[in-house]
């Protein structure tokens, strides 16, 4: 039985010892994540490694996000605490449920809830790029100078051209063709978002959706994952939360009217221009899950060198739904029918 488990459960283990608990694998796509009960103590701790099959389709900042979080202590409340656990750092574990697994229905989410997300992005548009010394994965000549919207917005779009479009072209280039998609979308793409006004960069979560707001038992949010944060363009923060969150039209307009206000007074050169740019960005939104769900949502298709039938009807319709999102970021002629995406897919 033992041989069995991966390395990174029999390494949980050790660190439980005998007396400790682990619990998992949790739920998640980029890691396997175990939770550890420390033998004798109140500590509970996350043990987690990337899942070594995973693509990864998000440009990260960061070297470490666990030295981020222990920079971020005392900046920013709520946020997973770093634990030394033999000679590791380790994020504590939050008891809670995502806000993706409370029962509110679909789309609506409490009041008191969407205070504390507006609350969140006013302590990120506090921090700027002076205030966090952690090591960066990016050269320094990689990095848009503070306040260069456009700059910041570019180096996502050639991130996803070259790490997602580009590089995974040998196995989906005949796919994105199908779909009508070609070498021409990343020249209307950036026609339609470039043009940006300036606004001071600050501390982005930049990945800010449902299952990473986890709500405790007192009801206290509470942010994690922050392994794709960057500093950069607080605008695009918004934009990537509400083209994640699915909020109803009602709420969407509360945050963004409430994240223009917060910011604007902690540093009105962060809130400049957003009701100019706030579509652009979720233009970028838009186009850029065209580039990793076609990849992901076809290989979710595949069973082993199968194809399973069963799924095929639902990733038609989402990716149906993706690609009429993104039609105008993207200068696509036309949506290709369902039938037409099925086609592709299955050949």
């Amino acid at each position: 039985m033992t041989s069995q488990l991966s390395g990174v459960r029999r390494r949980a283990d050790e660190l439980g010892g005998v007396n400790g608990v682990v619990r998992g694998p949790l739920k998640g796509y980029h890691h396997e994540t175990y939770v550890l009960f420390m033998p004798g103590e109140t500590r509970i701790v996350k043990f987690r490694e990337p899942r070594e099959e995973i693509l990864w389709f998000d440009r990260r900042c960061f070297r470490s996000e666990e030295d981020l979080l222990r920079a971020l202590q005392g900046k920013v409340g709520r946020i997973p605490a770093i634990h030394d656990v033999e000679g590791m750092a380790l994020q504590g574990f939050i008891e809670g449920r995502t806000l993706k697994a409370r029962p509110w229905g679909d789309r609506r989410i409490p009041e008191a809830v969407l205070d504390q997300i507006v609350d969140l992005f006013q302590e990120m548009a506090r921090i700027t790029p002076d205030m966090l010394h952690v090591e960066r994965r990016c050269a320094p000549e990689d990095r848009a100078e503070d306040g260069d919207c456009d700059g910041f917005l570019e180096r996502l779009v050639v991130f996803v051209e070259d790490q997602v479009y580009k590089k995974n072209h040998a196995d989906f280039g005949r796919l994105f063709e199908d779909l009508g998609i070609g070498d021409d979308a990343f020249v209307q793409l950036r026609k339609n978002v470039s043009g940006l006004r300036e606004r001071d960069f600050c501390l982005l979560h930049a990945d800010l959706h449902r299952e990473n707001l986890v709500l405790d038992l007192f009801g206290q949010l509470w942010a994690i994952d922050w392994e794709l944060a960057m500093l950069g363009d607080p605008l695009y923060d918004l934009a990537t939360n509400l083209h994640l969150m699915s909020y109803s039209a009602v709420q969407e307009r509360r945050i963004v009217e409430e994240w223009s206000r917060v910011v604007h007074r902690v540093r009105p050169r962060s809130a400049q221009g957003w009701e100019e740019d706030l579509e652009r960005l979720l233009g970028f939104k838009k186009a850029q899950s065209v580039f990793t769900d076609v990849i992901r949502l076809s290989l979710f298709l595949r069973d082993g060198p199968r194809i399973n039938w069963v799924r095929l009807p639902s990733v038609v319709g989402k990716l149906q739904a993706i690609l009429t999102a993104a039609a105008g970021p993207l200068g696509l002629a036309e949506v290709p029918s369902r039938s037409r995406i099925a086609a592709a897919l299955v050949r």
